[in-house]
């Protein structure tokens, strides 16, 4: 019988890696044998997931909002990893609800620049190495709110369904090089961006049970990148069994 870790010799990069979602994706890769490089701008929360995580994992503090910083990821993720990179997570993002009118220019900006152009510059920048290779996985975290008009996250949920057709195009154009691109579009997981849930939406989720944890949502991913080379999991949606649209 074979025990060699699934992620074996792979090598992984995952933004917004200190903490939700992105945290709990690299701590499953790197118990599927992956070293992984944590890219995040919270030096603090990077210094504790690496004591967490150990000694596979890298941490990158960068900023992905400041444009330099956003451009010279890719190198400085294969200047740490011997220039190899396997695997690229865009997991970073931001959130914005309530009603349309009550968000400012500033949270929209930011929030959109982060969640759809960010993904794009970065998935533009691992791009090149990959395809001199002739393989590599991208993966992006979407939202179940790409799937559906969220009443209340009128912009939240316009970012995810723009970055959820770039993926989707992206795919169809890199396939050809050995390159699979999917994304993971999670119902409303337990992490910090629900503190900017409409406070009445999360006590109603609360009291449901309806919120998924982030290691779900990390087992999830680590079954679409350990697919055979021949399938593509293009997008999976998933939500608590209990959440109502």
């Amino acid at each position: 019988m074979n025990h060699t870790p699934l992620l074996s010799g792979q090598v992984a990069a995952v933004t917004g890696a200190a903490s939700g979602i992105g945290f709990a994706c690299a701590q499953a890769m790197i118990a599927a044998g992956a070293q992984v490089v944590l890219v995040d701008r919270d030096a603090p929360a990077l210094a504790k997931a690496r004591e967490t995580l150990g000694d596979c994992a890298l941490p990158l503090v960068l900023d992905l909002l400041d444009p330099a910083q956003c451009a010279a990821m890719p190198a400085r993720i294969l200047a740490l990893t011997g220039g190899r990179l396997d695997i690229f997570h865009a997991n970073a993002g931001l959130y914005v609800g309530g009603d349309l009118i009550d968000a400012t220019d500033d949270a929209i900006d930011r929030m959109l620049n982060l969640n759809i152009n960010v993904v794009m510059k970065n998935v533009r920048g691992v791009l090149p190495h990959m395809m001199e290779r002739g393989v590599g996985d991208i993966i992006v975290t979407s939202s179940l709110a790409a799937h559906f008009p969220t009443p209340w996250e009128p912009v939240y949920a316009s970012s995810k369904w723009a970055i959820d057709c770039f993926v989707q195009t992206v795919r169809r154009q890199v396939f050809k090089h050995g390159i699979r691109v999917g994304a993971i579009s999670p119902g409303p997981v337990i992490t910090s961006l629900l503190a900017d849930w409409p406070a009445e939406k999360l006590e109603e989720a609360k009291a449901k049970g309806s919120l998924l944890e982030a290691a779900e949502v990390a087992n999830v991913v680590l079954f679409m990148l350990t697919r055979p080379r021949g399938m593509t999991i293009r997008d999976v949606v998933m939500m608590p069994t209990q959440f109502d649209l």
